[in-house]
């Protein structure tokens, strides 16, 4: 895809973490094991850490089944897991074996790969962003037209869009819409799962470029998930490289890219569409 001009945005805060995991351990019972009625546990995660702060998009990378989308699941507090600790800057502590509480969801938000999977087809997009804003009390009953106009504008869109239904809109426009119901709960981490891959290029910089407006407006910290250096390279502060379910490699994607230590790593270089490593952010150039 073609290169994002990057803006340079003022420096990381030196802060706690928005969030912070710690050896953090997904397992799933496999009834492939030998005789009648045995089974064992497969590890889809062990021994994760990583954090991520405040206006910091961390890249998590790896390959189909590398444990990408199980590891944002429980950041997320959607799946329970068996090892570790996910703790958040406000005081809250997922833990083993324990789901979160909704409250607490409010904080994590997730966007898709697919966002018409996510949205309903039988509502427009402005009785969807309408819903979010009564469940969760966010704003007056008054006030919830002008605060859906408000958040279609934040992610670019005009105010008609809220009378369409998500077959009557481009993947693009839907992620656009994903994204604005995720920010309608004013979250501290937004996770988001392969969110571009579906999309089209000149789509997906849109998108991309959209995110880091989000980013530089909002101060929020996105754990951005992908298998594409290329875009990892252009959004992209640090990233993590998972491996069957381990983090093989950490540290600034620029570092990273110029001097990958892990086996994986290069293979996951040299799988991509050039086996050169994409070129330099111009706020790092």
């Amino acid at each position: 895809m073609d290169h994002i001009a990057i803006p340079a945005g003022p420096p990381l805060p030196e802060a706690l973490p928005v969030v912070s995991v710690r050896g953090l351990g997904l397992s799933y019972q496999d009834g492939a094991g030998r005789g009648v009625g045995s089974s064992t546990r497969r590890w889809a995660v062990r021994g994760v850490d990583l954090e991520v702060s405040a206006r910091e998009i961390l890249g998590l990378v790896g390959g189909s089944g590398s444990g990408k989308s199980s590891l944002a699941r429980c950041i997320a507090g959607l799946q329970v897991f068996q090892e570790g600790e996910v703790a958040f800057a406000d005081g809250t502590l997922l833990t083993p074996g324990k789901r979160a509480a909704v409250p607490r969801l409010r904080g994590v938000q997730m966007a898709y790969q697919d966002p018409t999977m996510s949205l309903n087809p039988r509502r427009s997009v402005g009785s969807t962003l309408r819903e979010i804003l009564t469940v969760h009390q966010l704003c007056p009953r008054g006030q919830r037209d002008q605060r859906v106009r408000e958040l279609l504008d934040d992610v670019g869109l005009p105010a008609r869009v809220a009378q369409l239904r998500p077959s009557e809109m481009s993947g693009g426009m839907c992620q656009r819409v994903a994204i604005a119901r995720a920010l309608a709960l004013e979250p501290r981490l937004l996770v988001a799962d392969e969110i571009v891959s579906a999309l089209d290029a000149s789509v997906q910089a849109q998108v991309l470029n959209l995110l880091l407006d989000v980013r530089e407006r909002t101060g929020i910290a996105v754990l951005f998930i992908t298998h594409d250096l290329a875009v990892v390279n252009q959004v992209c502060d640090r990233m993590v490289v998972l491996n069957s379910g381990s983090v093989v490699e950490t540290g600034p994607v620029a570092e990273v890219l110029r001097q990958p230590r892990d086996p994986y790593t290069r293979r996951l270089m040299e799988s991509a569409n050039t086996v050169q490593a994409p070129p330099v952010r111009d706020s790092e150039a």
